[in-house]
């Protein structure tokens, strides 16, 4: 990430963005041909009956809730046949102004990231509960409300996971979803500008890259890696996730490759597929147990349309399950309690929360080589002026362009630690810029023990939800970013750093103790932004599963939800390469395709499960 970029452009903003601020995107639902359309078009008329009439004939073969990660795959696929309507909703706006990357780029310039982060223009914004194990901090929560969802706010990582992590889905009721289903959805999305091969594609809408801008603190992060005694991987998301190495991103040519970009904008000139911004969904409508549209409010009107074959609900791991509950899908006493009917008791509707905890380890730097420099105005111009111009330099990366997978915990097959390399210094989600020359490690663990929920407030669909992640909730968990701190610190310490290395800012020379790394855990951990896995996939024979394995809602007809929330459990890494293969291989199920399969694909088992970082440390406990 980039934490320069907060004032990069203030000038450029007020100025020339300023002079389009009061422009307002408004989008005009228009009716398809009857041939399109089971209930055909009224003429104009400006009676009541015949806008209602109106109303009632507005309908496509598929609505698709929430324009973010999934529902931007979705769209395009659907709309693939000609012969199928597609309508797109989403909440927040369109994610370029004028359709200008440059005029929009906050967004689209990747170093830019924070902006959107720490505001609400693109962000639902939402906050935890007071947490019981850390010291009663409210969390800061950022979802993407924009095209694109949150892989147009997001730090541009692609991580896919481990391939175990999709083998223990299969087995957890999510039969079709092991790694040999799970690999050709991930090839099929992606081209890599390294090219395509076993595990890598290379004709899919979503370009992933490496880093450009070969910082010696990136290589000295990999260096230290090997000289603490782990492997180097030349791709996280192949063979060997295990390691320290180069990471990928989701920018192409400079410029941030979100959903929107890769799947969405590629798809707007078919005339099947129609979109809708600004528009909030209040409720699945339904004819008994069969959902046969949608309401929703576009400015301050409440509207319905209609879905002749499904409704698709994408709206990410809080608002899916937060629309599923609005429409009566959820635990029926939580419902009644509220007033609303129900339509279907499924209790585990916002239950089995998961999500990634992760802290920093800070580093003063010796050397002005950080990114701290280049928040001095002058740079940051240039820097700005740059991307505008070419889509190139310091602009046109996050700057987590290193990183990292090892096993912290005895026994474990496959790796559970992460590491996020940084050239400068991150304080509170990048709200406040950095202070001196340091660098940094993003950790955590990855499949953590705790699980949280989310409830309703009230019936009000502008209420944002109850969330209680539940973090640190578990011995386990807190052992395990005990081991985090102890391991950063090693890598740290390695020779590859002599020559850059200062004095430990976080947690700092006083923090040694068990007990003193546990209380700067409690105090500093954040969420790495990765909720999943409230609406999760299953069986019939599981009480909490919520959909089935081609996400079909259980109880209920035409129903889908296909996006992070129907993770059985947390993957191992970043969350939104799996979500964009999650829609590409529902998209199929709803096609009613079979599942690509690729057998006997190879992936690294190290020899000896019992790790460096366990060896190490176990003396220490």
């Amino acid at each position: 990430m980039s934490y320069y970029s907060r004032v990069v452009f203030s000038t450029f903003h007020a100025s020339a963005v300023g002079r389009f601020s009061k422009v307002k995107t408004t989008q005009v639902l228009q009716c398809f041909p009857a041939t399109l359309h089971k209930r055909e078009c009224p003429k104009f008329s400006t009676s009541a009956a015949a806008a209602a009439n109106a109303e009632k004939a507005l309908s496509f073969n598929y609505v698709i809730v929430g324009a973010g990660s999934a529902g931007c795959v979705l769209a395009n696929r659907l709309s693939e046949n000609p012969d199928d309507s597609v309508l797109l909703l989403e909440a927040g706006p369109k994610d370029m102004l004028l359709n200008s990357k440059r005029l929009s780029w906050k967004i689209h310039m990747p170093a830019a990231l924070i902006y959107n982060l720490c505001n609400d223009k693109y962000n639902w914004y939402y906050h935890t509960t007071a947490q019981k194990h850390m010291n009663k901090r409210v969390m800061y929560w950022p979802r993407g409300r924009v095209w694109g969802g949150s892989s147009s706010l997001n730090a541009m990582v692609y991580i896919r996971g481990h391939a175990e992590d999709y083998n223990r889905w299969h087995n957890e009721g999510a039969t079709g979803w092991d790694y040999e289903h799970c690999l050709p959805y991930f090839k099929k999305a992606q081209t890599h500008e390294l090219g395509p091969n076993q595990y890598r594609g290379g004709s899919g809408p979503l370009h992933v890259s490496r880093g450009k801008t070969d910082h010696p603190l990136h290589h000295a992060f990999i260096e230290a890696g090997q000289q603490a005694g782990y492997p180097f991987t030349d791709d996280m998301n192949g063979f060997q996730q295990e390691g320290f190495g180069w990471m990928d991103m989701t920018v192409h040519k400079g410029q941030r490759w979100s959903s929107a970009s890769a799947y969405l904008r590629p798809a707007l000139t078919r005339p099947n597929l129609k979109t809708a911004v600004k528009t909030l969904t209040t409720r699945i409508l339904f004819e008994g147990t069969k959902a046969v549209g949608v309401e929703y409010m576009q400015k301050g009107q409440k509207k319905k349309v209609y879905a002749d074959k499904e409704v698709i609900v994408s709206g990410g791991s809080i608002n899916s399950p937060q629309l599923l509950m609005l429409s009566g899908i959820g635990n029926a006493d939580d419902l009644k309690n509220l007033g609303i009917p129900v339509v279907s008791h499924l209790p585990g509707v916002g239950q089995n929360l998961q999500d990634h905890l992760e802290l920093y380890v800070q580093q003063q730097c010796t050397q002005p080589i950080t990114l701290y420099r280049a928040q001095q105005p002058f740079l940051m111009v240039k820097i700005g002026l740059e991307w505008l111009g070419r889509f190139t330099g310091y602009g046109a990366t996050s700057h987590l362009e290193s990183g990292g997978f090892i096993k912290g915990h005895p026994g474990v097959t496959h790796p559970d630690i992460q590491f996020h390399f940084l050239p400068s210094q991150v304080i509170d989600h990048g709200r406040v810029n950095p202070k001196i020359e340091a660098y940094q490690v993003h950790v955590g663990p990855m499949r953590s023990t705790s699980r949280g929920w989310l409830k309703l407030k009230s019936a009000n669909p502008q209420d944002h939800p109850i969330i209680e992640p539940n973090y640190l909730s578990t011995d386990i968990d807190v052992w395990e970013f005990r081991q985090c701190v102890k391991l950063s610190r090693e890598i740290f310490a390695q020779k590859a750093f002599d020559k850059f290395r200062g004095q430990e800012v976080q947690p700092g020379v006083n923090v040694q103790t068990d007990k003193e790394i546990d209380a700067f855990v409690r105090e500093k951990a954040d969420s790495a932004y990765h909720p999943s896995c409230t609406c999760k996939m299953g069986q019939p024979s599981d009480p909490m599963a919520v959909v089935d394995p081609e996400a079909r809602v259980m109880g209920v007809e035409n129903l889908r939800v296909v996006d992070a929330s129907i993770m059985p459990s947390m993957v191992s890494g970043n969350l939104n390469a799996p979500t964009i293969m999650i829609a590409e291989k529902a998209a199929d199920a709803i096609k009613g395709l079979p599942s690509l399969h690729e057998k006997n694909v190879p992936v690294y088992r190290a020899k000896n499960p019992a790790v460096n970082g366990w060896r190490k440390y176990n003396q220490h406990e």
